[in-house]
This record gives structure tokens, C-alpha cells and sequence, in this order.
């Protein structure tokens, strides 16, 4: 899971540095063409694809995938114009978000605690944002949609079949996302031709993104989720480390502080998840 978060934050971070002037549909295009062929290939060795899915999971895998684009491209116009702890440490509120979702859009059941833990949660986002502040980036907004849009393609992803494998979905929503950066780009008319340096930056993006999807994969199916769940929260220290070493950006007080609410909240859920599921075996 430490290895997954440091491929997710290093994917961000060469999007930042490599992509952020070639704008954000050429960016996501030319990123898009290195992961669906990474993707691809390990979708085909691992037999991915001779799994396909019926018409319920495939309107599941296509909701996601519409999901897994609107945070791609709320996310990263976000990632462009904030610091990268900024951004990352308001993802965090994500396991707080979709323990909420889940109970009130799938019943899943959740307590009281539980829900105190979210509010708090919530708040340490509010912190970050700061909205109506001085410190107050509009941008910050975008955050919170990614969250929601993300939120989405997880309960999607809980709903879809346990024959279909993880490569697969993951592949599909890369080849979508590659091709509406493709969409976007005709639209926009706004190619340039990128340097070596931007292309092999996109490029190394991809190889981080395959193996923060690769080992994700990896550690929820093998690794009790409970413990392993709580190591999500290292992404903040690459992506603090990764912040100032690259773009020198120092988190402000009330941006740290927001990022121990959020982690105390995130923290305390995944400990009730765990006395709950031993209360469960006994």
C-alpha cells in the first residue's frame, strides 16, 4: 500500500511538473497513450480480457468510467493550479466519504462514531479549503469534486461482479480518459508539440500510475483491509517530500493542521472497521 501511494503521488507529481504547460487535455492524452498500453499489456498477460462482462457490469464499468473522468479532469486542473499536499491532503477525505456514501446509497451500516468521525473529517477539509479566507483558492473546490466524482466510482466499483477483474475496469477507464483528452484536444484545437522532456515526463507518469493501480490491486486482495487501509495515509508524506523538493512548496499551519484532522478521523474509522469485524469472528 506504501508502494501503491508513492506511485500515485509520483504520477501527480510528473503531471505537475511535465504537463502542467501543455494544458490539460494534451497532457491527459499523451499520458493516456503510455497507460493504455502499459495497461493493456498487463491486462492481456494477466487474461484480463477474457472476462467480459455481462450488461449489468457493463453499465457499472461504464458509470465508473464516467466517473473516474470527471475527477481525472477536476483533479488535475486542480493538481495545475495548488500545491500538491494541498490537493492530495483533500483526497484523504475519501475514506470517509465513501464509508458515508455507502450507508446512506447502499444501506451499508454505520454508527454513530462512525458518523462523528466523518463530520470531523469533513471539517479537516474545510480547514484546507479555508473557503471565504484570504488563503481561499477556487480551485480548492475542484478537490472537493474529485472527491464526489471518485466517491461515485467506488460505489460502482462495490457493485460490479467478483469474476470481473480489476485490470480490466482499470484498463477500460484508461483507454476512456485517454480518449477524451484525444476529444478535447480536436475541440480545442490547442496542440503543441511537446518537448522530449514533457513526453518523457507523461511517460514516467504512466509507469507510477500502473504501479500505484498494480499494487493497490495487489494489497486489497491479499492484505487484511483493516490494517493495510491505514498506510493509504503515507501519500502525504510523499507528497509533501515531492512538494518542496520539486516545486517548493511548504504547507502552511492550517493546512498541516487540517491534514491531522482528516488523518485522526480516517485513522479511528478504519480502528471501529476493525473492532467491528472481530466482534464479528467472535
Amino acid at each position: 500500500m506504501t508502494a501503491s501511494m508513492a506511485g500515485f503521488t509520483l504520477n501527480d507529481a510528473a503531471m505537475k511538473y511535465g504537463g502542467a504547460d501543455l494544458g490539460l487535455f494534451q497532457a491527459i492524452f499523451i499520458r493516456g497513450i503510455f497507460a493504455v498500453s502499459l495497461m493493456g499489456l498487463f491486462a492481456y498477460a494477466f487474461g484480463a480480457f477474457a472476462h467480459m462482462p455481462k450488461l449489468r457490469d457493463a453499465k457499472l464499468i461504464s458509470i465508473r468510467s464516467l466517473a473516474e473522468i470527471c475527477a481525472t479532469m477536476a483533479f488535475l486542473t486542480a493538481l495545475f493550479n495548488l500545491p500538491l499536499a494541498n490537493i492530495t491532503a483533500i483526497l484523504q477525505a475519501l475514506p470517509l466519504s465513501i464509508a458515508f456514501a455507502a450507508a446512506l446509497f447502499l444501506n451499508e451500516p454505520i454508527g454513530r462514531k462512525r458518523i462523528a468521525a466523518i463530520i470531523i473529517g469533513f471539517v479537516g477539509v474545510m480547514i484546507i479549503v479555508r473557503p471565504g479566507l484570504a488563503g481561499f483558492n477556487a480551485y480548492s473546490l475542484l478537490g472537493l469534486v474529485a472527491v464526489a466524482c471518485v466517491t461515485l466510482r467506488d460505489l460502482a466499483a462495490r457493485q460490479l461482479s467478483p469474476s470481473i477483474p480489476s485490470l480490466l475496469v482499470a484498463f477500460v477507464a484508461s483507454v476512456a480518459i485517454m480518449v477524451t483528452g484525444g476529444i478535447g484536444v480536436l475541440v480545442t484545437q490547442n496542440w503543441q508539440t511537446p518537448s522530449s522532456f514533457e513526453i518523457a515526463s507523461l511517460a514516467i507518469a504512466a509507469v507510477f500510475l500502473m504501479v500505484g493501480y498494480y499494487c493497490a490491486v495487489a494489497t486489497m486482495r491479499i492484505g487484511d483491509v483493516a490494517v493495510v487501509s491505514s498506510f493509504r495515509y503515507t501519500v502525504m508524506i510523499w507528497a509533501i517530500a515531492l512538494g518542496w523538493l520539486l516545486f517548493g512548496d511548504i504547507p502552511d499551519f492550517w493546512t498541516v493542521f487540517g491534514m491531522l484532522v482528516i488523518l485522526a478521523a480516517g485513522l479511528f474509522t478504519m480502528y471501529r472497521e476493525r473492532q467491528l469485524a472481530k466482534q464479528e469472528i467472535d
